[in-house]
């Protein structure tokens, strides 16, 4: 058995906007390879990063080794985004995170997810999330079947 580096879950600074957008574009090509070709650049992900979701929502990091390997963000009662880098999945780094955006939103949270993520669904039905509907993919850029759940 190898030793992991120990995680630390922080709120995120905007000197972690380029990490941030790292671990989002990675995640997503790994664990949704059936998404369209994204049509943002790296650097357009990270300006998004710095200039939208960091000034406009609670985000948190998970750090290990002193290199960001997840991110957590919530605003208005939505939980937005919950990415991990594929090898540290399945190290309770997620289960680290929601915990934190739910401390942040204790009357509860929203969020939306792609039918086909599987994986995501049964993550936050295991933290307490219950189905609330489904949608044909009108509701998000990709076009995808989606579905949204809420916690508690």
């Amino acid at each position: 058995m190898t030793d992991t580096p120990e995680t630390i879950v922080r709120d995120a600074v905007a000197a972690d906007a380029a990490a941030i957008a790292h671990v989002h574009v990675a995640s997503r090509e790994v664990t949704m390879p059936y998404l369209p070709p994204r049509k943002r650049t790296d650097a357009q992900v990270e300006a998004w990063v710095r200039d939208i979701v960091l000034p406009g929502s609670a985000v948190w990091v998970a750090e290990q080794g002193g290199a960001v390997v997840g991110y957590a963000s919530v605003e208005d009662g939505v939980l937005d985004a919950l990415y991990l880098l594929a090898e540290v999945r399945r190290q309770g780094i997620g289960s680290r995170l929601l915990a934190r955006a739910k401390a942040h939103s204790p009357a509860g949270l929203t969020l939306f997810a792609f039918q086909r993520n599987t994986d995501a669904r049964a993550f936050y039905e295991h933290h307490g999330f219950t189905l609330v509907d489904t949608n044909d993919g009108s509701r998000n850029m990709e076009k995808e079947p989606d579905l949204s759940m809420r916690w508690p």
